[in-house]
């Protein structure tokens, strides 16, 4: 079998560091708020190129915050609109319900994926706040064009990093500093991945980052002291030396999956499999690997007994949730059909050039 990740093969990679890593908090006897915080927090700042970067207990609660710390701040308030893509992970859209604000879907263009520019404009209304991009499958998301839109309405524009750890934008910028501010995820699976739960927001904002430290420890900056009604959310002594570990490594990760991404691109020749548009390699990390076929669960199950693991991201669109049941009728076709053909191809940094030669041989002999 070729698994879709392994991520015990992934940790085998740097297991020498991260042993050591581990070892050395254990024996430092200070497990939270300590100095391999302080060293990730300074380490992943100057990776993303902002000033702040403010650890949490994972990428749910990094966008949570932001959007809270805005609430405290006077930029926004309960009722107030973010509009956000449709075809996204529901966590982007959580953060955003989970503070009393609304959601404002927007469908993606269906060569990229990502949301589509040219229907942001037409949904902007007087209670619209902020713009959430999320660099789904590890694609870049950011244009011109929304950055203009954020500049002409004073919009605030948030980035959901979650899957997107050193993506490019075109001017050498990297996703988690484009915008006004940008939560991350490192879940275990991700580029940038811990060996349990952890995220953080990164900003620019001296205000901003203030507020996201302080309603992540309980709503307190001075010990005993609150100004807000916050939350426990952190990041661990040991999550932070780990991703201290990797972190090192991020980059030459990155390229280990651009090469394998690069081997699908060019070899996969089916008729019925149709690959996302090709961005310069520098604007994808390829957190996943996605093809549409319309015989999905057809090419899984092909895929699976030839014995290649594949995920489907994501079988239901948060727009039909039963969570979000007031919008269950909602018609957006264009996310309703990529949620019902997209199927996720094994990649990351522990795969070999030959499964993934596999894998084209397989995927290209499906009839």
């Amino acid at each position: 079998m070729i698994p879709f990740l392994s991520l015990k093969d992934v940790t085998a990679l740097y297991e020498a560091e991260i042993n050591e890593a581990v070892a050395r908090v254990v024996k430092s006897g200070w497990y939270l708020q300590g100095a391999e915080n302080d060293e990730f927090e300074k380490n992943y700042s100057q990776f993303i190129g902002t000033k702040h970067t403010i650890g949490c207990a994972n990428g749910l609660d990094a966008l949570i915050w932001i959007f809270r710390a805005y609430i405290e701040m006077g930029v926004m308030k309960p009722g107030d609109e973010v509009i956000v893509p449709a075809n996204t992970y529901i966590a982007t859209i959580l953060a955003i319900t989970e503070n009393g604000l609304v959601p404002v879907l927007v469908e993606p263009r269906l060569d990229t994926l990502q949301i589509d520019d040219s229907l942001i404009e037409e949904v902007i209304t007087p209670r619209t706040r902020a713009i959430a991009i999320v660099h789904l499958y590890g694609r870049l998301a950011w244009s011109e064009k929304i950055a203009d839109i954020c500049k002409r309405y004073n919009l605030k524009l948030i980035e959901d990093n979650a899957q997107a750890h050193g993506c490019q934008a075109p001017d050498g910028r990297i996703t988690g500093s484009l915008g006004d501010a940008a939560g991350h995820s490192f879940y275990p699976g991700k580029n940038l991945g811990a060996l349990g739960d952890g995220g953080a927001v990164t900003t620019n904002d001296d205000e901003l980052a203030h507020v996201v430290r302080t309603l992540a420890n309980y709503g307190s900056s001075k010990k005993y002291v609150f100004e807000y009604t916050g939350r426990n959310s952190r990041l661990d002594e040991i999550q932070a030396a780990v991703l201290n570990v990797k972190l090192r490594h991020l980059v030459e990760a990155n390229d280990v999956r651009k090469a394998i991404a690069a081997r699908y691109i060019k070899g996969i020749n089916n008729k019925y499999i149709k690959l996302p548009q090709t961005l310069p390699m520098e604007q994808n990390v390829f957190h996943l690997f996605p093809v549409l076929c319309d015989r999905r669960d057809e090419l899984q199950n092909y895929l699976q007994e030839n014995g290649v693991q594949t995920i489907i991201h994501y079988p239901i669109p948060p727009h039909k949730q039963e969570c979000y049941k007031e919008w269950n009728a909602l018609s957006l076709p264009v996310t309703e059909k990529i949620h019902a053909c997209e199927l996720s191809l094994p990649i990351g940094p522990a795969m070999s050039m030959a499964d993934a030669d596999e894998v084209i041989r397989i995927i290209n002999d499906f009839k």
